[in-house]
């Protein structure tokens, strides 16, 4: 017997026809449902126990616009809204209509598979739609990518945000294409063999239009986010809390049909239950993809290096599929800029990227300096698959002060040398849009609010975010639209000169990855990674029975030579070659065990043989 708690909040298709409304707004003396339109008027809801309020009203048809009035004066939008088409505080729109799928038979990816694409809808096109990424996908798709990451899609204030000011998790952001918009492009994704991920924001809500607490406990004063108040999944009254959000995920990945989900820093969701809110989300996910026949996947964020997120449960773990590592992406940024501000003051050294090669995490339990405290936990078990590895993203590139890409901050060579890192390495590969043709515009920090002393307040917030990096400069205002203008990809870029041909690199890359044995093994058994004594250099060799294959990574701007197990090695990769618009390899004569790099450059090489 189900639970009371896991009523589906909202508005949802009635079985007797019509609209079923629910809602969970516990110690309300009285709650009804304000109908807009030819239905003008007020409905009364019925208690159902545990807080829970609801009807069936048969008349109420899609597209409806409706709030909920408590107590008989409090006016709200629906918490469990699809839809917000007049904006956040606006009333709520009944989304019950089914949609044309035309993507049957779709199974989803496994993991291996996975080639991830993150983008920002509002940037990613001029028109800044669900509608307008559709014409993009077969460049994409012969790119080699296989999944698109979408950032946040909820409802937020205005038409300008990240998305992680959300304030409806279950609405589709109107301006962006609202729900048709959303299915539309996944079944488009489908249609050409793309995953789509979805990020969601699990851990805090924005601060406008936000809601909840008039409707029940859903925060916590026992704990804080960096963001706001903390979302209740531990404390009196958090079961339906933890159902609301368990609810939304399987919403994206069943009404949707989007192949998994990106979790946002889970590292800020506070539980202490004996079965944390990831664990039972990861639990609801798998009895879902059972019944579904399809695969689903959540990928976390945590800043944690805590291995136990991703660890299957029987082995004591929370049973994620996979999470971002940040150290992959902090060890090699590091080398490729130099920078040491902030916590890059951990980084710099050859033998922290060949130790991510290695094991994903370099803190694992080591003292960090930026901590100033032992960080992490080894995490040298995992498979390759666990990790998702990029040189840049939305995060690393917006929270700088001017939202540099690489490509405004290393030379084309060192590029080409950051693509090979991340689309060579064991791990699941994230590309940021843009990054594959080297897009010079920056990524910055946008929003759209409406309260001026909220507007204020952010752009103070930013200012002292950049100080621990030692970031001086005034950053250019986070309401202004030209802030989020000056963010729109120009697609142009990538068409000719040095952006075609990087764009053909990653192509190549990910050509590699799909065809040669060795490179998409997730099994890092074979792996070994070292850094080349006293040089800002390393190599990565992996294997199978069949072949070996050896990555070179030159970070100086001198040639450097690897060390290399005997035998007849063949280049596959030389991103110093002319083809990819390199000054040349200037070979240096034959060494028994040793391999020529150009600096700054990348090369992979190739020998039939027995297992690394």
């Amino acid at each position: 017997m189900s639970e009371p708690h896991t009523r589906r909040a909202g508005a949802l298709p009635s079985p007797e026809g019509g609209t079923r409304f629910s809602v969970w707004t516990p110690g309300r003396r009285k709650v009804e449902v304000c109908l807009r339109g030819p239905l003008e008027g007020r409905r009364e809801l019925s208690p159902l126990g545990t807080g829970y309020w609801g009807a069936d009203l048969p008349d109420v048809a899609d597209g409806t616009l409706y709030s909920f009035v408590l107590d008989g004066e409090l006016t709200r939008p629906d918490p469990a809204s699809r839809c917000q088409p007049e904006g956040v505080h606006g009333p709520s729109q009944v989304v019950t209509a089914s949609f044309p799928w035309g993507d049957g038979g779709w199974a989803g990816l496994g993991l291996p598979e996975l080639v991830f694409y993150e983008l920002h809808v509002g940037t990613f096109t001029p028109e800044g739609t669900f509608e307008a990424v559709i014409p993009r996908l077969p460049e994409l798709r012969d790119l080699g990518v296989t999944a698109l990451e979408l950032m946040p899609v909820a409802a937020f204030p205005g038409d300008r945000n990240w998305g992680y000011d959300g304030v409806y998790p279950f609405a589709v952001q109107a301006s962006y294409g609202g729900p048709e918009g959303l299915k539309r492009l996944v079944d488009a994704c489908h249609r050409r063999g793309l995953a789509v991920f979805l990020d969601v924001v699990y851990n805090h809500l924005g601060p406008e239009g936000n809601y909840l607490a008039d409707f029940g406990p859903y925060f916590t004063d026992r704990y804080r986010t960096p963001w706001g108040r903390a979302l209740n999944f531990d404390g009196p009254d958090s079961d339906p809390v933890r159902a609301y959000f368990i609810q939304n995920a399987l919403q994206w990945l069943e009404e949707y049909r989007c192949d998994g989900l990106r979790l946002d820093a889970i590292h800020a969701i506070v539980d202490t239950s004996a079965r944390p809110f990831l664990q039972e989300l990861a639990e609801e996910v798998e009895a879902l993809e059972a019944r579904l026949g399809r695969r689903l996947h959540l990928v976390a964020e945590s800043d944690r290096n805590d291995p136990r997120f991703v660890r299957r449960r029987e082995q004591g773990g929370v049973g994620l599929g996979a999470e971002w590592c940040d150290d992959f992406h902090h060890s090699l940024h590091a080398l490729l800029t130099g920078e040491r501000g902030g916590y890059y003051a951990d980084f710099g050294e050859a033998e922290h990227l060949a130790k991510s090669y290695r094991e994903g995490f370099v803190y694992s339990g080591h003292y960090s300096h930026y901590r100033r405290r032992r960080h992490g936990a080894t995490s040298a078990d995992l498979p390759g698959e666990r990790f998702v590895a990029f040189a840049q993203n939305h995060d690393q590139v917006g929270n700088r002060m001017q939202g540099e890409r690489l490509a405004a901050l290393v030379p084309f060579e060192a590029l080409k040398v950051a693509a090979a890192a991340v689309l060579l390495s064991p791990y699941l590969p994230l590309l940021f849009m843009g990054e594959e043709y080297g897009e010079q515009a920056p990524f910055l920090y946008f929003v759209s609010h409406g309260d001026p002393d909220l507007v204020r307040a952010v752009r103070e917030g930013r200012k002292a975010e950049f100080a621990a990096f030692g970031w001086c400069r005034e950053p250019p205002d986070p309401q202004a639209e030209e802030t989020f203008g000056r963010s729109v990809l120009r697609w142009e870029l990538g068409r000719e000169g040095r952006g075609l041909t990087l764009r053909e690199f990653h192509r190549e890359c990910l050509r590699l990855r799909r065809e040669l044995p060795a490179l998409p093994c997730p099994d890092k058994a074979g792996l070994r990674a070292q850094a080349v004594q006293g040089r800002r250099a390393l190599w990565v060799g992996r294997g199978t029975r069949e072949e070996e294959v050896l990555l070179g990574l030159n970070f100086e701007t001198v040639p450097a030579t690897l060390p290399a197990p005997g035998g007849s090695w063949r280049l596959l990769l030389d991103s110093a070659a002319p083809r990819w618009a390199g000054p040349g390899t200037a070979h240096e004569p034959p060494a028994p065990g040793r391999l020529f790099l150009p600096g700054p450059g990348a090369a992979l090489w190739v020998r039939a043989g027995e297992a690394v």
